[in-house]
């Protein structure tokens, strides 16, 4: 296991599978710290790629992704950067979890403590969505990186 993950412990990261490159994929365990520990993976990883004009946004959508997950599902949640080469510029991002249901994007009354995270997502993105997985979901959204 890598542990040098730009601040991040190893041991608050379960299987991370690469952090070189055009591509940085982390699984997180379903537990109330994945939320701090994804923001500083994703911050420090987009420091490391030059990217740190996008850190703070990434690192604020990744966060109300990470906790969508965390309120409906149980195993493993897996953030993923990639920099697709024949998109130009745009950063890719993923967080994926085992609930196969999509979520769904819905308008939060001003009372609400919840509900604003997808809001947000497709408001802050270039575009975004979701794709079932073998085993559960990914929701993806695109960043574009200012030259």
């Amino acid at each position: 296991m890598n542990s040098d993950m730009g601040g991040v412990p190893a041991w608050e990261v379960i299987g991370v599978i690469d952090t070189e490159g055009d591509c940085a994929e982390w699984a997180f365990p379903a537990e109330p710290g994945a939320v701090r520990t994804a923001r500083q993976a994703v911050r420090g990883q987009l420091r490391r790629w030059g990217l740190d004009n996008l850190a703070d946004l990434a690192a604020l959508l990744v966060s109300e992704l990470v906790t969508n997950a965390l309120r409906h599902a149980t195993g493993p949640i897996g953030v993923r950067l990639v920099r697709p080469s024949g998109l130009g510029a745009v950063l890719l991002v993923e967080v994926s979890d085992p609930l196969p249901d999509p979520p769904r994007e819905r308008a939060a009354r001003l009372e609400d403590e919840s509900g604003r995270g997808l809001h947000l997502v497709a408001s802050s993105s270039r575009r975004w969505g979701t794709r079932p997985g073998v085993s559960g979901k990914t929701v993806w959204f695109e960043l574009a990186v200012p030259e």
